[in-house]
């Protein structure tokens, strides 16, 4: 395998820009012009995002939901054309939330339906959430939230599983009821907003609770049990189908690492295939169909093997597939790097099977990534970022942070066919 390495650094950026480098689709290079990022105004303790990010087509706005990682969590929309990120409000104040029914973040994806309005859902966030005898408010649970654009209004849709938050949600747009899955018990349910109904499918994993679910161009939904098994919701027929077998890993991987399910993906619309990443640092091509569990083909690591030792050792909770079919992800982050001190923007060529490292970011610019599967209609891809600032006498500022340092998010803006940035 043929591994190409750009590194990306301040001394490299500054070259670059006194240089005036050509853009990508002059010379075939990616350069600093190809990627920017973007601040989150107005919550200056912001400490992370957390995959809750999600591209609304109607209005060709990204969202994103930014946390102090405690009880304040704040609503930002990105537009696009405007260039311009605003913070749309708190959703404690939003949603009118009572001091008993406070919210740590928001863990799941954001999703927008054909109408454009965006849904999301809250997690507890620490762990006031998992130890209720150790705090006189407890947690009485998440919410699922509905956002509509056109006029400002966040409506609270109400509880899943009282005790229980949640951890992804997805949407079927054909008939919009809402996926999602609880956390810590690991229930799979499916609520109709137009019914006001609810049904809970049962417990499908134990000890952990994968983090993402997704669905097909049928809006069927996936999952993975705690046998690392792709379980799909079957909409037509109403009910789980099992794969038969777990899905791919290195030999040798841990426990911890095969029953915790799938971190990441990406869609392929126009070929029908979803690609799909395991928390063993796996990468599949899944091929859904109408009825019944597709083929899943295993391609490999998210790095070559000359580049990680164990296989299954990186971490990579994000996925994007650009517009010239292309895979990129950020690789590192949680304490778990591949290269010291760096976070690794990877492309990976799904013909030529090839890797390239596009630049590799210090963990001052970029110290974790997260977000599958955004991309506007101009080819952008959008990651949800964050990066370590130096504080004097800082203590650990929730996960991610360390002595002596903050954790700060950012947004991530990347398009590997055209210049974004002048």
């Amino acid at each position: 395998m043929q591994i190409i390495e750009i590194k990306f650094s301040i001394l490299v950026l500054a070259l670059i820009l006194a240089a005036g480098s050509k853009s990508y689709c002059q010379n075939n290079r990616i350069t600093e012009k190809n990627i920017k990022f973007i601040e989150y105004p107005g919550f200056p303790n912001g400490h992370s995002t957390w995959g809750d990010i999600g591209y609304n087509q109607k209005n060709n706005s990204v969202y994103i939901g930014v946390t102090n990682h405690a009880d304040s969590v704040g609503l930002y929309e990105y537009n696009i054309r405007k260039d311009k990120m605003v913070l749309k409000g708190f959703i404690g104040d939003l949603a009118n939330l009572r001091g008993y029914q406070w919210q740590g973040k928001i863990h799941t994806k954001i999703v927008a339906g054909p109408d454009g309005k965006v849904y999301f859902a809250t997690d507890g966030g620490e762990s006031r959430e998992e130890y209720l005898m150790e705090h006189p408010h407890g947690y009485a649970g998440g919410f699922i939230m509905q956002w509509n654009p056109d006029n400002n209004r966040l409506i609270n849709l109400g509880n899943g599983l009282q005790y229980e938050s949640f951890k992804d949600i997805d949407l079927d747009p054909e008939n919009g009821n809402i996926y999602a899955v609880s956390y810590p018990q690991v229930h799979f349910l499916i609520y109709n907003p137009e019914k006001n109904l609810l049904r809970d499918l049962g417990r499908l994993g134990s000890s952990h609770v994968p983090r993402v679910i997704f669905t097909d161009n049928w809006g069927n939904c996936y999952y993975v049990d705690w046998r690392q098994r792709l379980v799909m919701y079957d909409k037509i027929a109403g009910k789980l189908v099992f794969a038969k077998e777990s899905l791919p890993a290195f030999p040798g991987t841990p426990g911890a690492k095969i029953i915790t399910g799938l971190i990441s993906f990406a869609k392929d619309r126009k070929n029908n295939i979803i690609y799909l990443m395991t928390y063993g640092a796996k990468m599949l091509a899944f091929h859904p169909q109408k009825s019944g569990i597709g083929k899943i083909e295993d391609l490999g690591g998210v790095l070559p093997p000359s580049m990680t030792d164990p296989l299954w050792g990186p971490y990579c909770p994000n996925l994007n597939l650009g517009d010239n079919g292309k895979l990129y992800y950020v690789v590192g982050g949680h304490g778990n790097f591949s290269k010291e001190n760096k976070t690794l923007l990877m492309e990976f060529d799904l013909q030529t099977k090839e890797y390239k490292i596009i630049f590799d970011f210090p963990l001052s610019l970029v110290s974790e990534v997260t977000g599958s599967d955004v991309k506007d209609a101009q080819g952008n891809l959008y990651f949800a970022a964050r990066k370590n600032v130096a504080v004097s006498n800082a203590i650990d500022n929730g996960e991610g942070g360390t002595k002596g340092e903050i954790s700060k998010p950012v947004m991530i803006i990347f398009n590997p066919g055209k210049e974004i940035r002048k």
